[in-house]
Parts: C-alpha cells; sequence; structure tokens
C-alpha cells in the first residue's frame, strides 16, 4: 500500500497530466476550425472591400458643394476591436468630413456634462420618420427637436453645450469629438465655408427652435458651432476608433479616458440604432441590427456593443444620404460574423 507523500505525489503528476492534454485538445480543436480571430477579422475586411468597391451606386451630396469634389471612388473599411486591435483596408487614412456621424457624439458631450435625462427633456429621443433637415418635423411634434441624431435635435444639443461664448463652446464640441478618436482633430476650413454660405436650411430651423423656445443659446452662434462640427475632418480608422470608445463601454482604448459614463451607453446607442440612419434607420436594423450612424460625407460607424467598431466610409450616398458602398460593407460584416444584436451569441 503507497504511503501517504507517494499518494500524493501520484495525484499531483494525474492532475497536472489532465491540465496538460486539457490544453492540447483545447489547442488543436482552435487549430482544427479556422484560422484565429485575428486572421479572420482581417479576412472579412478584405472581402467586404472587395465585394463593393466596384459599385456605382448613389452620388456625391452635391448639395453641400464641396462633397461634390471629393473622389467618388474612395473607400475604406476599418474594424477596431474593443482592446484597440485595427483591421483595415482601402482608404482608409483619406480624411473627410465627419458630417452627420458627429451627432451622436456630440449627444454624449450633453449626456456626460449634464445627464441622459437632460438630452431627452430639452431635446426628445424620438425618431422623425423623416428625413435629417426636415421643418416639418418641426411642427409635427411638440418637443420640436425631437432627436439629437437629426438637424434641428443636434444644433439644439449644440446649443446646450455648457459654454459661455462662442468660441468655449466650439473649443469643447471639438475637444470631445478629439477625445472619442484618441487623437486631435481638426476643422476642414474649405467644408465648413461652403457649408456655412449654403446653411439657409439649418439657420431657419435653429430660429424655429429659438422662436419655440427649443434652442439654449442664440441662434446664429448654434449654427455656426454646429457647422463646424459636421466639418470636422476625420479618417475611417479614426472613426472607427471612436466607435471602439462606446463598444467599449464608454473609455477610448487607445488612451484609456473615458468618454461617456457606463450607465449612459446603452441609451445613447439606443438612439443609435433607432435614428442613426434617418428615415432609413428600420430598414438598417431590420438587415444590419447595429446601432450605427451615417452622414452624407460617406462615412458610418456602426457598433457591436461590448466587442468592437465596423467603420467604412464611400462619398457615393444613396436618396436618404447614406453611403452605399459603406452600408453594404458592414452589413456584410454584421452578416458573416454573427453580429447582428437581435440574433444572440
Amino acid at each position: 500500500m503507497d504511503s501517504l507523500p507517494t499518494l500524493k505525489l501520484r495525484i499531483l503528476f494525474a492532475s497536472t497530466l489532465l491540465v496538460i492534454t486539457s490544453l492540447f485538445l483545447s489547442s488543436f480543436t482552435l487549430a482544427d476550425t479556422g484560422p484565429p480571430a485575428t486572421q479572420q477579422l482581417q479576412n472579412i475586411v478584405n472581402q467586404a472591400h472587395s465585394k463593393f468597391k466596384d459599385l456605382k451606386d448613389g452620388n456625391n451630396a452635391n448639395y453641400i458643394p464641396i462633397l461634390d469634389t471629393v473622389p467618388s471612388e474612395l473607400f475604406g473599411v476599418v474594424i477596431i476591436t474593443r482592446d484597440g486591435q485595427v483591421y483595415a483596408t482601402g482608404d482608409t487614412d483619406y480624411a473627410f468630413s465627419i458630417q452627420s456621424v458627429s451627432k451622436p457624439f456630440n449627444a454624449a458631450l450633453i449626456m456626460q456634462e449634464q445627464s441622459p435625462e437632460a438630452l431627452r427633456e430639452k431635446i426628445g429621443v424620438e425618431p422623425t420618420g423623416l428625413p435629417f433637415n426636415s421643418k416639418i418635423a418641426l411642427e409635427l411634434y411638440p418637443a420640436r427637436s425631437v432627436n439629437p441624431l437629426v438637424n434641428a435635435g443636434a444644433i439644439a444639443s449644440v446649443s446646450m453645450v455648457d459654454a459661455s461664448s462662442e468660441k468655449q463652446r466650439w473649443k469643447k464640441v471639438l475637444a470631445n469629438l478629439s477625445g472619442f478618436a484618441g487623437e486631435d482633430l481638426t476643422l476642414m476650413k474649405e467644408v465648413y465655408r461652403s457649408e456655412y454660405e449654403t446653411s439657409w436650411s439649418n439657420r431657419a430651423i435653429a430660429n424655429l427652435l429659438f422662436n419655440y423656445e427649443r434652442l439654449y443659446s442664440e441662434p446664429e452662434e448654434a449654427l455656426i458651432v454646429y457647422t463646424k462640427m459636421c466639418s470636422v475632418g476625420v479618417t475611417t480608422r479614426q472613426l472607427a476608433m471612436m466607435g471602439a470608445t462606446l463598444a467599449n463601454d464608454g473609455v477610448n482604448p487607445r488612451t484609456g479616458k473615458r468618454m461617456l459614463k457606463s450607465a449612459a451607453v446603452p441609451k445613447l446607442l439606443s438612439l443609435m440604432l433607432t435614428a442613426g440612419f434617418y428615415d432609413e434607420s428600420g430598414f438598417w436594423s431590420y438587415t444590419a441590427g447595429l446601432p450605427a450612424k451615417t452622414g452624407v460625407g460617406g462615412g458610418i460607424v456602426a457598433i457591436v456593443p461590448g466587442k468592437m467598431a465596423i467603420a467604412a466610409f464611400s462619398p457615393r450616398v444613396n436618396d436618404a444620404g447614406n453611403s452605399v458602398r459603406a452600408m453594404k460593407a458592414i452589413t456584410y460584416i454584421s452578416e458573416q460574423l454573427k453580429l447582428n444584436i437581435f440574433e444572440g451569441s
């Protein structure tokens, strides 16, 4: 009969052998089921770019004159995971104007400075079901501004930034966008001039909001800062990092800086899901199933909560103002990786 020390040694040896065997089997299973996750993500990004790069549908948004000068064949696709890993292909370092993709990030600033409740009470959270620049929505809905992801609500959200001057307001708006990107962003001055000189519709919206007491600064100040916000230059990589910050519970994966309180992140993502694609938001939720925001500059960022962000850019947009190639690329990635938030794990 074995002594007690010998028995203990046998048990230790058997346990060690079991652990080693388990590790071996685990590694064998991973190797046998396909490429590592990192290679899989890069492959999917490459496939999405290759599949849609020759698509010619849509046109540049020429109602802002300078956007019509952006080369229409540009196309970039990027995934950034919540821990900051980057998978990219195409024209991902080309700086384009962020346009309406800036709106949820400014809404995040209001949530962070004040609260999600302040945003809901002073602007609203209901989708309009109308074009992003609709003035009819101001007359149809008692909230007037209705939602921070359409022009009226975004102008109102700029006016809510805690600032005592136009200069301070703009400085805070730009610093917030840069914080989400994890690096300094800059104003594209030519875009700003082109947009501001033709901003009669948005000026009307600002004045109507002021008339209905749903604007919280002088109308022209809100309009100027809003137009500058939409004219900030961003690359597809930077946009993906902004999205990855939301995927990472409000903390920038690169800098470690918290940009939005954890409790507010689901509220912002719900806005992006229901109103991020304007009057195509229902179609987007039905197909891609991801919170996202689009802009007429050709950029789109989609969030996979707790996992990653997918950003894509291409200037050709459809009648609703959404990039055709970017929509298809992100939807393809969502389908291939089964990322639709309604499908479960």
